[in-house]
């Protein structure tokens, strides 16, 4: 077996108006597989790591933070759904081949599909992970888009205000209180280590800005359900969709609607960062889906 070392890139991307420095993690050779994170107050492209080297084994992997996310200072911009599908393509055009697979995570995932609705061939296979397209507080109104979500947002975006209220949801318990509850099954996988890692993520300068965004649903790639199935149905590539029995109800309500579109996997571990509690079965997964619809070669 070949282990690959993993190269960070630091590119700035311009597309938002003013620059905007990211990175990306690259391991491995062969075909080009980009991953895609989820975005949460706590996801960042390391998400992957363990999946990733699995990949890397037989395909040149990518996988890159999205803007206002990662663990780099972020500049405050004002961003929505459409901005982050720009950036999308943005990315696609920094590579010369076409992706033969792309994997997204959570918001990630519904992002790629709003993405790919436009350009349906940009890629020989897709795996969506956990994919969902509304945040937290969208999703508790059950799908609703409330005026009071921009007040919100204006209020965390504020100086002094902002970063205190940011700081007094980004508690080491709240934080725990989250990913407990919606992003991995099993309490002992959050251990001392990765707590310090996540807690990395809010401390960087302007998390709180792409933070409360998704929170209150500003990156949200579809409104209803049905608009997320009309974009599945133009895919013109084999799709895998993995989702777990353990996914937060309302999550899974929303997946569901797509199951009569793609390929649909249900892992009996992990919630919604599974790729990352979970990079085996995941890995299996994935393997098995390349197994039956191979790569052109």
């Amino acid at each position: 077996m070949q282990h690959h070392l993993a190269r960070t890139t630091r590119f700035v991307w311009h597309g938002a108006g003013l620059p905007i420095t990211l990175e990306w993690t690259e391991q491995g050779e062969g075909p080009l597989v980009l991953l895609l994170p989820a975005l949460s107050t706590v996801s960042t492209r390391h998400e992957f790591a363990e999946l990733q080297a699995k990949l890397s084994e037989h395909y040149r992997t990518v996988s890159v933070d999205w803007p206002g996310f990662g663990d780099l200072p972020k500049p405050f911009i004002d961003g929505n759904a459409a901005l982050l599908v720009r950036y999308l393509k943005d990315v696609l055009a920094q590579f010369k081949e076409t992706p033969a697979m792309i994997i997204a995570a959570g918001h990630g995932a519904g992002l790629a599909l709003l993405g790919l609705k436009d350009m349906p061939a940009v890629c020989e296979r897709l795996v969506l992970i956990a994919p969902t397209w509304r945040g937290p507080l969208p999703t508790m109104a059950k799908g609703a888009v409330k005026p009071w979500f921009k007040t919100v947002r204006r209020v965390f975006d504020a100086p002094v205000i902002g970063p205190l209220l940011y700081w007094l949801n980004v508690r080491r318990w709240c934080i725990r209180k989250m990913i407990n509850e919606h992003v991995y099954e099993s309490p002992t996988f959050l251990t001392q280590a990765r707590m310090e890692g996540k807690r990395q993520v809010p401390k960087s300068a302007g998390a709180r800005h792409g933070s409360i965004r998704f929170v209150t649903g500003a990156f949200d790639a579809f409104l209803t359900n049905d608009a997320a199935f009309e974009a599945a149905e133009r895919l013109a590539c084999p799709t895998l969709m993995l989702t777990t029995e353990h996914m937060p109800t309302r999550s899974k309500e929303n997946m569901q609607r797509l199951t009569p579109l793609v390929e649909s996997v249900t892992l009996s571990r992990g919630r919604l960062l599974v790729h990352e509690e979970c990079p085996e079965a995941v890995y299996q997964a994935i393997d098995a889906f390349i197994k039956a619809h191979p790569l052109p070669s």
